[in-house]
This record gives C-alpha cells, structure tokens and sequence, in this order.
C-alpha cells in the first residue's frame, strides 16, 4: 500500500525529486567509484538492484490473454527479454517476494481481497454477457502468478528470496547492506526507508534502461524534514501499520494550521497540501537544537494506545544498526508446531522457503498458517466448488505427512492450521481451522526426517508413494519413469479434480489432458496464433455435427469465451500449487520444474481445447491430428478412468453449448429462476451438482462482490445433436440427485473441523441426465 498520497505527492507536487536516471551510467559510475576504493577489480561487485517482485508482476505480465489461466510460455519469454536487459548493462538483479502476510497486516489484506472480489464478479458478468475477455480497466492478474513467477526466475539463474518478514522490510535492509545500486518498486514506503535509491518500476523503459529515480534527499528539502523523521510522517499520513482513520484528527488539526499560517497555501490537490501541513507537524515538534531522542516526541498529544500504535509504525521503518528500536531477529522466532518437528526440518523449513525452493512447508509447520489470495471464480457459478474447498483434502493431507508423524489423527493433541484463502461467500473474518488428516500407505506413515534426508532407493520409492496418496493417486507409481514428469503431475492434478469435483465431465478431462498433451509439441508464437474471434450468434443454433465443422474450420480462433473455462483453467493453476506443496512435503520426489505451469498449462491452447471437446469434436481433431499426442492421451484417459472407477466415480458425458458472443437482454434472474423465486442460495446452503443439501459450500458468509444485475447467461444442456437455446437447465438439476462428495465438512467460521478425506461414489448415469434430473 505505501504511504497514503505520498506517491501522488512526489509525482505531481515536487517534481524536483522525481530524477529521471540511466541506469547504465549510474551502473558504470557505481563500479568507478567501487574501483577506486579496492586494491584489485577482483575485490569489486556489479552493481546490484533489489527488485520488489510483487510490484513487478503486473508491469512483467503483459500478455494480450490474461482471463484463461495464463500465457506461460509466453510470460517466460517476457521475463527472459526482462532479465537480459539488465544483465546485458552488467547489473546484477535481486528479486524478493512476499512469503508471509504478518498479523499486524491481516486487516489491510483482508481489505483489499474483498475489493478484488468485487472486481471479480464484474470481469464475470462481462464475460457473460459478452462472451470475451474484459478490457484493461478490470484487468487481473492469473491466479498463481506471484507463486510461480518466483520459480521462474530462479531458473532462469537470478538470485531468487522469499520473505519471512514483511517484504519492503527486508528489500530495505538488503540493498542498506549490501550497497546496493537501487531499489526497483513501485512503493512509496521505499523513500521512508533509509536504504538505497528508489527506482520506479511504473516508469521504466526496459529498450533504454530508464526510469525515475525518487530523490529522498531532495524530497526532505522540499518538505523542511530530516530523512530520521520521515518514518513519523508515514505514519501520521496512514500506511500498513498505522492505518488512514486513526490519525485522522491529526491531520485535520495539522491541515488546520497550516491553512491559517499559509494564506496562499501550496499550488496542487488537497491531497498534496495534507502532505505539506502533517510535514509541517512534524517539523514543529522538536525545538531548535533539541535532539530527536524519542521516536514519538512528547509534544504530539497522544493517548498511550495511539502512541504504542505510533511507535510500531516507526519501528518498522528503522534497518538494522540505525536504532535501539529495531525488529527482532526472525530467525530466532518460536515455531507454531516446533514440538510436532525435529530442529533439522524447522532449520530445513526455513532455509528452503527463504531461497525459494519450496513451498507452503514453512508457513504450515513455522507458522501454522497459510493464506491464498483472490482466484479467478464465478461466484454465480454454483456447479464448481472454488478451489480453496477442491483442494482442501489434499492440503489436510499434506498437513498429515508434516505433522503427525505415525500418530493418528484422533489424537487429543491434534494441530490445527489457520486457512485465509479468498473464495466466493468467505467473509474473511476470521480463519478456517483446518486439522491435518494422515496419508493412506501400505506401510506406517513415514517421518519427515526420512523423506527429507534419508537416501536409497527404497526412500525415493517412499517419497514418491508419500506424493500420490495425497491426491489418492497411488495406482500411478508404475508411470514413473515411463511418461515425462510433467505429465505424471498433470495426470494426478486432473484425476484429482474428477474425484473432488462431481459435476465435472468427460469432456473436462478431455480438454485437460488434451492440453497437457499437445502443449509439450507448441511453441509460443503457435500458442499466440490461437485468437479468440466472436461466434455469430446464429452458429449456437446449428446442430452439434455442424457446429463441430465450424469449430473445427477455425481451430485457431476461438468463437467465444466460456466463463467456466476461465474457471476451470484457474482451478488447474491453483491445483499446481497444491502439487507443488505435496512434492516439497513429500521430500521432492517430483523435480520442481516438472510443476511448473509453463511444462503443462497454456490458457489459450486449454479453452481451444475445452470449446473443441465440448462440441463432440473427434480425438484425433482434438489431439492436432498426431497419432503420438493421440495415443498418449488415450494411455493417460485409460489410466485415470480405471482408477475413478476404483472409486465408484464414474465419468458421464456432459458437453456445455458456447455461451452466446453478444449482449442479450436480461430475462428472469437465474437465482430467482433456480433457488425458488426471491430465496437467497446462499442462506439455504443448496449448490447445484448434488453437494450437500443445507450444507453447501458458501453457506457460512455472506456473498462477496456486488449481485449481478444482468441476466446470469447460463449453460445451455445439450443432448445428441440438439439442444435448446431458450432452455434454463443445467446438467445436473438444481436440486435434486443423491450425489453427495465426501470432503471436508464446513462449520461456522472459525471452528476446527476434522474429515478422513475418502470420497463416496459418484453417480452412475447410464445415459446423459435429461434436464432438470
């Protein structure tokens, strides 16, 4: 967040700090004048810049196609030409990532995913009514980005670091430490801190290695303060700790002032004079020559919480060696379940999330709570679970393998981690106490010490046993080896979702694993020349065999875009992180690369997929007309058939008609069409897809984002070659149907709940359900 209109300030209302700078001549000037203070070249570093990744992610995606699930292989190439740019000048480049949400914070995070979801749920009404991606205005990162793109660079070769205290913080006191050359953000807490130069990522020319440097000398000129006291202005004008609201009398008695004492007050907004006159406040509360011995002066009127509240702001700002008043040692803070694990996994824990070469292990075992931030998910959508719930299990699971250790899970002394994941009716105001839940072997439940140190075949063998019994995938350990990596990962991913999620198609699987397929054979440009084009709005009312040929003529070009593709290619991605989790958890019997999105996802070449397999195109159209795709996709189906049905999860044929291209006027509202008239879904706790009646899955919060006031623009059931454009169905009726998932049961906010994650069977449908069954 920064500080509240202190960017606007600098930008619009002290030009004379906004410094626009070289980055190859201030590169060359940094090694001239490390040169002279060596003996040799060799003692001599390249210049460095600490590069704030999570400001970067949006400036870095710059792929036409964001609502899929991802370019990945296209973002790779942008981070390549990214990285090249700088290495090419001789700048060495270190990125930090945000590893922790401190607790301090949770309200302001919290904030600002409530303000997503209604973002959300306006790029989803646009998608349905227009069936196309919305336009910059409601742009949105792909879920998973922040996660993935830290893996990316690393294997690129930069020097990668995951935060275990609040990321500007140690951004800060690296480039402090190390003498860096710069700070690449976009924050305006970068110029409170008393750290290398602040460069603005929002004005950078990557061709020419320019941007705008802000000049923290200068400012403090500008505005009669020292560089000691900025971290007081930050806090009176409202930044993460101390929040906007708190500090508001302050700066209406300062802006008060400042009025009476400046008839002709400072040319700009309000927003710059409020700058100006708290600037002023701080200057008037140390006399003349008295030194700044307090953080707070006594001067400032203050109840004492207000003042305690003061001082943990402006603490936060001082690096290490400048005060007394300092942030403690991270490394030295307790585990949440350091009784659960040896002091080698603790230490191992840490080492391997500080260097980003694991994932959710540390914050499950060090902190004992993880978080998930908004996923791209129609909250109107009530035949897919969000994923936060899909994949609940499989993290109880992982939970398990970390935790318990060979006890049971019916122990007095069960942990229990706090869960913030953003979804569609969590409120957020408080976590979900998710208990772990052991992993299914043929054996007792090996330590973590094993899988994690341990050598020898049979460990490995253990490790990759550990990984499958997560997603209940056992039966695969004879493709190890025998398929690439990244195609196992997909394999257990998708079989996974078909066993979580029973509303979940033939013809989902088949876009799925299509993709998965035909992706390792695509190059980037192939990927780009997919394009999405609008579908006339008469070739929804052609049957499916002639449909099929449209589809089939335009293979390159998408005719619409599906809401629930985009839904489903974001449930793929987050399911990623899942498996990357399982892997780190499980001693990495998976090479990391093999999880990575670019290995096995594209969101354009998955929604050709998915609108190809639902219009009942051929395999053989499907898999590009290879006979090798074809055969492995048929191998890879085969497997994760046989292995549902082992389950009682049959797969059925349910192919969803395109969502109409062009605007329509609003009928009926589907809620009130499908929830009995006026009465709230949400209060009756019903979902469609057969998931538990009175206890469905948003039936704990109230709805996040605003409701829809357009028409709902709901799938059209089609069976054999006909279907009912005017139809209000949906596959899998409303409310009736006995099938009933066995996953986590959800009680009230905030209450531990314990499930053994076995899964009950799936309906058999000895034909496609007609609709309303």
């Amino acid at each position: 967040m920064g500080v509240k209109g202190l960017q606007y300030f600098m930008d619009s209302c002290c030009p004379e700090a906004c410094v626009t700078v070289y980055l190859r001549e201030m590169a060359r000037q940094q090694v001239a004048k490390s040169q002279q203070g060596c003996s040799s070249t060799a003692d001599t570093t390249s210049p460095t810049v600490v590069v704030d990744g999570m400001a970067c992610l949006r400036h870095w995606y710059s792929c036409k196609d964001w609502v899929c699930g991802g370019q990945w292989r296209e973002y790779m190439d942008v981070l390549k030409v990214w990285v090249e740019a700088f290495t090419s000048a001789g700048i060495r480049l270190v990125f930090f990532f945000d590893g922790v949400v401190e607790e301090q914070k949770r309200r302001v995070w919290v904030k600002r995913r409530r303000r997503v979801n209604g973002e959300m749920s306006k790029m989803f009404r646009h998608m349905k009514a227009y069936g196309e991606q919305p336009g910059r205005e409601l742009f949105c990162l792909p879920s998973g980005l922040a996660t993935f793109t830290s893996f990316a660079l690393r294997s690129l070769g930069q020097e990668v670091f995951c935060s275990v205290q609040e990321a500007d913080y140690e951004i800060a006191s690296y480039a402090r430490q190390h003498g860096c050359m710069g700070i690449l953000g976009q924050d305006s807490d970068f110029i409170i801190y008393d750290s290398a130069p602040y460069l603005s990522v929002a004005e950078l020319r990557i061709d020419s290695l320019t941007t705008v440097m802000y000049d923290r000398q200068r400012l403090c000129r500008t505005i009669g303060l020292t560089v000691t006291q900025l971290p007081l202005l930050a806090c009176l004008l409202g930044n993460d700790v101390v929040s906007e609201e708190q500090m508001q009398h302050i700066r209406n008695n300062a802006m008060t002032t400042y009025r009476t004492n400046n008839p002709t007050p400072h040319s700009g907004a309000p927003q710059g004079q409020k700058v100006l006159a708290v600037s002023h406040l701080v200057s008037s509360l140390w006399g003349g020559e008295e030194k700044e011995t307090e953080l707070i002066p006594q001067s400032l009127n203050l109840s004492a919480p207000r003042r305690e509240l003061l001082k943990r702001g402006v603490r936060s700002y001082l690096l290490p060696g400048q005060e007394a008043f300092q942030r403690g040692d991270s490394s030295a803070l307790p585990s949440a379940f350091e009784k659960h694990v040896s002091p080698e996994i603790l230490k191992a824990c840490r080492e391997k999330h500080v260097a980003t070469e694991g994932f959710m292990v540390y914050s499950v075992v060090c902190q004992g709570v993880i978080e998930c931030s908004n996923t791209l998910e129609d909250e109107e959508n009530t035949e897919l679970l969000p994923q936060a719930l899909v994949y609940q299990p499989c993290r109880q699971r992982i939970y398990g393998l970390l935790l318990l250790h060979g006890r049971d899970d019916s122990s007095v002394d069960l942990p229990a981690v706090r869960e913030w994941f953003v979804y569609p009716g969590n409120p957020l105001k408080e976590p979900d106490m998710v208990h772990p839940v052991p992993i299914s072997l043929p054996c007792d439940q090996p330590s973590l010490d094993l899988l994690w140190f341990g050598t020898g075949p049979e460990v490995s063998t253990l490790r990759l046993m550990s990984f499958l019994s997560i997603f209940d995938c056992q039966e695969f350990s004879d493709l190890s080896g025998g398929i690439e990596d990244s195609l196992l990962a997909a394999l257990c991913l998708v079989t996974y979702i078909v066993l979580q999620v029973q509303t979940f198609s033939q013809e989902d699987v088949d876009a799925y694993l299509s993709q998965a397929v035909c992706l390792r054979l695509k190059s980037p440009d192939e990927l780009q020349q997919i394009k999405f084009v609008p579908m006339h709005p008469k070739v929804v009312d052609v049957p499916a065999a002639r449909r099929q040929c449209l589809l089939q003529f335009t293979v390159n070009k998408l005719p619409v875009l599906s809401s629930r593709a985009v839904q489903l290619g974001s449930l793929y991605v987050r399911g990623l992180s899942n498996l990357l989790g399982a892997n780190c958890a499980s001693g990495c019997p998976l090479p990391i690369a093999a999880l990575m999105p670019w290995h096995s996802f594209d969101g354009r070449l998955f929604h050709s997929k998915y609108l190809l397999a639902h219009s009942g195109t051929e395999k053989t159209v499907l898999l590009d007309s290879d006979p090798s795709c074809l055969s492995l996709f048929l191998r890879l189906r085969e497997k994760l058939t046989e292995t549902c049905r082992k389950r009682g999860r049959v797969l059925q044929s349910r192919p969803y008609a395109p969502e109409q291209g062009y605007r329509i006027t609003p009928g009926p509202r589907y809620r009130e069409r499908h929830a009995g008239g006026s009465e709230n879904w949400r209060k009756r706790g019903e979902t469609t897809g057969g998931h538990r009646h009175g206890g469905g899955w948003r039936e704990r919060g109230e709805a996040s984002g605003d409701p829809s006031e357009n028409d709902s623009s709901e799938r059209l059931w089609q069976r054999g070659d006909h279907f009912n454009p005017h139809s209000h169905s949906y596959p899998y009726g409303h409310d009736r149907g006995a099938q009933n998932t066995r996953r986590p049961q959800i009680q009230s906010r905030g209450r531990s709940y314990h499930n053994r994650g076995r899964y009950r069977p799936a309906p058999r449908w000895s034909q496609p359900p007609a609709p309303g069954t």
